[in-house]
């Protein structure tokens, strides 16, 4: 099947075009831009330059992909979007480049950015995130894989949310979320572990229960965040998800997330799956 463009289409010189892709009614493909195998671009949607598309993705109607930043630093430098395989933007989508020269806002394979998102300049998104309607990352904000984000929430520049974490809809982002967490709220708060979030990828209740003692001894053991990582480094020296805490909060610039006021002695896996 060879590629299919609308005749209303303009699809500037200097764009590569995979195999099997299509460029729906009056879309514009900028020079300087790479179209993955498969990828569909339906009517109205954007591809500006300096950015590439992975394999079968799918750009709905009025997305713009890689505009130009919205920071009064940048100087038209080269600087990139980058999607990975499988991306679905819905409508009204924005993903902008990045600042600083080789810089790239990048997204993982297999995530999908729902209605009128954005994506500011040098943001980083993981593999398989979802990201509902009407979300905002500012600039550099870091998202880890397999991330759940609910509508209409605002995250700070800078913040970062660990890997499997789900944040509420409606939430705003100031501080660091752990890997594992579920958060939300104005101001946000770490409520508990994401349970639900673990179980449907595959952790079972003994690693869950595992982690959720992790964040106990955080969050609820008298100790303060700094003795209770330490703790949990001593406890599960060579434990993949402690090392998975343990390095977030490492690199973590602008603090963990609180708790929720509650106790995390009580409850347990058994009771509430």
């Amino acid at each position: 099947m060879s590629v299919q463009i609308h005749p209303t289409a303009i699809v500037e010189k200097g764009a590569e075009l995979g195999e099997d892709v299509t460029i729906g009614a009056y879309c514009i493909v900028d020079a300087k831009t790479k179209i993955g195998d498969g990828t569909v671009l339906r009517p109205f949607a954007s591809v500006c330059e300096y950015t590439e598309l992975g394999e079968n993705c799918t750009i709905y109607e009025h997305a713009v992909i890689g505009g130009v930043p919205q920071d009064l630093s940048f100087r038209g430098e080269e600087t990139r979007v980058k999607i990975g395989k499988g991306v679905v933007c819905r409508e009204f989508v924005t993903i902008n480049r990045a600042v600083g020269e080789g810089g790239a806002t990048t997204v993982g394979d297999g995530c999908l950015i729902m209605e009128g998102v954005h994506f500011a300049h040098n943001v980083t998104v993981g593999r398989e995130c979802t990201i509902a309607n009407k979300t905002g990352l500012s600039g550099h904000v870091w998202i880890g894989d397999y991330v759940v984000i609910g509508g209409m929430s605002g995250f700070h520049q800078f913040t970062r949310v660990g890997s499997y974490c789900m944040i509420g809809g409606m939430s705003r982002v100031t501080q660091d979320v752990p890997p594992y967490a579920l958060a939300a709220g104005i101001p946000l708060r770490v409520y508990d572990i994401n349970r639900v979030g673990l179980k449907r990828r595959g952790f079972d209740m003994k690693t869950r229960s595992k982690i959720r003692e992790m964040y106990r001894i955080i969050y609820n053991s008298g100790l303060t965040n700094r003795e209770g990582l330490a703790r949990i480094g001593e406890l599960y020296p060579e434990d993949a998800e402690a090392k998975m805490i343990l390095d977030f909060a490492e690199a973590s610039k602008r603090g963990l997330t609180p708790r929720m006021t509650q106790d995390w002695t009580h409850g347990s896996e058994e009771k509430v799956d």
